[in-house]
């Protein structure tokens, strides 16, 4: 049995106890006096029987229930300075005693501090002395030594060191079981790219480290850091998914996130981090917003060009219309092209398919084709083109009138504002020559504005319908970037309750409203106009050329337009003068008649468009260009003759 033989110095005690009385206040003040108190070890005393039966508490028995007793003698002197001695059991200490050995008394304290620092193959190698300590049963090596440090440790500190290392087991047991899930996800699900994600997100962290670690001299790891880099973007490639990436690219992803775990150790600095990655933050996003602006640029470049097989198509059909006499026919049912009581539309295009998808896709939709009738209007350089084609590809029992714009001799520029600004030097000026871009990126928007549909009348033509069609009561205007897919006859029916066009309205909480088109800075816009006004579109409107005229619509488009010179109240296009001069003179249609969006938004819904009466390619993305967002194409594409022989030798294919 192993004793504890308690010295302390007797000028401590400054009253009397009892020997009973005072062992009970020893034990009681030990934790909040601890210095002073000396332990070590004893052989046994058979002079303390008498403090056998002392109990002061059964905390420690109760708390450790399979620890071995120990045996404690209390040595004291009384209030005559004889000694005096009293027994008691380990069970009676509180957990805040401790084991010391004296030879190490010194280093107390240093050895406690070193404790926090130990590393986790010190508690390895702790936990197996502990285990050897046990199998031998000696109470002596039951003082807790570590390699590094010759503190001794409470029973309580051994058992928290114990359940310490028993959690990082457990622990690091459930981030292998992780890894290994993580690697059989990876292998079921090929379309995974968390991988991907993983290292891409690992060479930003390197490329902010190298950085640091270049500014702090640390080459090696800066050597590292980039090494790891350049193979991680080796392993990625132009992947986007994990089965995508090269065989080992899962091991180059733990060796980069062992060094980053180093670089963190070492060069870790909250404050230096966040300012690095902030400074890549910004240039990335210049980088984006220069992209974005030469990606702008080439798309207005790429809309406005005619690709091969659209140019081929109206010369080989002008060669004919005069090499086979087509020129010298008439057109055909022209009692039915001023007749009030057929469905009229309007068709303003320079472009033989896109036309043509128009006409076939609402004679094919009709219930009485042989009601409609269609008024074409084209320009002089495409006019043979496009009366050939409706010459020898008649739409089936519909009626077809093909009229060339510069035989409109009323549509000159003392009447038209459009086109006497056209001819100004200033416009010139705008278009030709001022503000041309040095860069693709300088140039993004101005270079929208310079499409020649700005330019040209057939986009203005829509402001003078009741000139073009004097004995027509209503119209239906169709763009030639839109297709029909149910029958349109229902609109002659719908009462416009007074207004003069009736339009589906695009207007979404604060999107495309009246101060998305218009200048409210100035008072001219601003006293006139309400900015929140819904917008509404172009491409399928119906029109009552009746109220038209009684309004006088002509006649406020010219006034606005005139106003509008220096371009000060808007850009150019027809829809913002179109808003201004329908203001408050349209009718809202319901929505499914005519869905937008088709030519710049790949994010519609499919069911609203199958169901849609119309839908419309707005946008830059016009269906017959490479441009065309991919699953809206065969909306467009159904419709086109793709056996006619004038496609087949244009290469124009599906």
């Amino acid at each position: 049995m192993e004793l504890l033989n308690f010295f302390f110095f007797s000028s401590v005690i400054t009253s009397h106890f009892n020997s009973l009385q005072f062992v009970h206040h020893l034990i009681s003040r030990v934790y909040a006096f601890p210095s002073y108190f000396h332990f070590f070890c004893r052989g046994s005393c058979d002079q303390c029987h008498r403090a056998k039966e002392f109990d002061v508490t059964t905390s420690r028995n109760r708390n450790y229930p399979d620890e071995k007793d120990i045996d404690i003698i209390a040595t004291y002197s009384d209030a005559s300075g004889h000694i005096q001695l009293a027994r008691l059991k380990m069970r009676d200490l509180s957990d805040s005693w401790v084991w010391e050995n004296p030879s190490n008394a010194k280093t107390e304290q240093q050895n406690y501090s070193q404790e926090g620092m130990e590393s986790l193959q010190t508690d390895t190698r702790f936990e197996d002395n502990l285990k050897h300590s046990a199998d031998e049963h000696n109470p002596e090596e039951g003082f807790a030594r570590t390699p590094h440090s010759s503190s001794l440790m409470t029973p309580v500190k051994i058992k928290r060191r114990m359940m310490r290392l028993e959690r990082r087991k457990a622990r690091a047991a459930e981030l292998s079981q992780q890894n290994k899930e993580t690697d059989n996800r990876i292998e079921k699900n090929p379309n995974s790219d968390s991988t991907v994600k993983l290292m891409r997100d690992q060479i930003i962290m390197a490329k902010a480290y190298s950085n640091i670690a270049k500014s702090k001299n640390k080459t090696a790891l800066y050597e590292a850091l980039v090494k790891h880099s350049r193979d991680s973007k080796l392993a990625i490639g132009d992947a986007n998914s994990d089965a995508e990436l090269q065989t080992g690219a899962l091991n180059w992803a733990k060796a980069m996130g062992h060094i980053l775990s180093v670089a963190k150790d070492r060069l870790y600095d909250c404050i230096l981090v966040a300012r690095k990655l902030r400074v890549m933050l910004q240039s990335t996003e210049n980088r984006v917003n220069l992209q974005k602006k030469r990606s702008a640029s080439l798309i207005q470049l790429a809309a406005k060009t005619v690709p091969r097989p659209l140019h081929c198509l109206p010369l080989q059909l002008a060669a004919d219309y005069y090499l086979q006499g087509y020129h010298k026919k008439g057109n055909l049912g022209k009692e039915k092209i001023e007749d009030p009581s057929l469905f009229h539309y309007a068709i303003f295009s320079d472009n033989v398919l896109a036309a043509s998808v128009v006409v076939n896709s609402t004679v094919q939709n009709a219930n009485e084709p042989e009601k409609h009738v269609f008024h074409i209007v084209t320009d002089k350089l495409n006019f043979p083109s496009m009366r050939m084609w409706f010459l020898i590809n008649p739409p089936s029992k519909a009626t077809i009138e093909v009229q060339n714009i510069d035989d409109f001799k009323w549509l000159n520029s003392s009447y038209c504002s459009v086109l006497r600004q056209l001819e100004s030097a200033r416009i010139k000026e705008y278009y030709f020559k001022a503000n041309h871009p040095s860069s693709l990126s300088a140039g993004s928007d101005n270079l929208k504005y310079r499409n020649p549909k700005y330019l040209s009348m057939l986009n203005h033509l829509r402001f003078y319908l009741p000139e073009v069609y004097p004995k027509l009561n209503k119209i239906l205007f169709l763009d030639d970037d839109i297709v029909v897919q149910k029958d349109l006859t229902p609109l002659w029916s719908i009462d416009l309750k007074g207004m003069v066009i009736g339009a589906v309205e695009t207007c979404k909480e604060s999107f495309h409203r009246f101060d998305k088109y218009l200048n409210f800075s100035n008072p001219l816009i601003s006293s006139n106009f309400s900015p929140d006004a819904c917008g509404w579109a172009f491409g399928m409107n119906m029109f009552d050329l009746k109220e038209w005229k009684k309004r006088n619509i002509t006649g406020i488009y010219h006034r606005w337009q005139d106003l509008n010179e220096d371009r000060t109240l808007w850009k150019l296009g027809t829809l913002p003068p179109g808003l201004i001069t329908f203001y408050k003179l349209t009718y809202p249609l319901d929505r499914g008649w005519h869905v937008l969006g088709l030519g710049y938004d790949p994010t519609l819904n499919l069911t609203e468009i199958e169901n849609a009466a119309v839908v419309h390619y707005n946008g830059n993305y016009k269906p017959w260009l490479n441009l065309a967002v991919s699953k809206y194409k065969s909306f467009w594409s159904k419709y086109v003759m793709f056996d006619n022989p004038y496609l087949q030798v244009c290469n124009l294919s599906e």
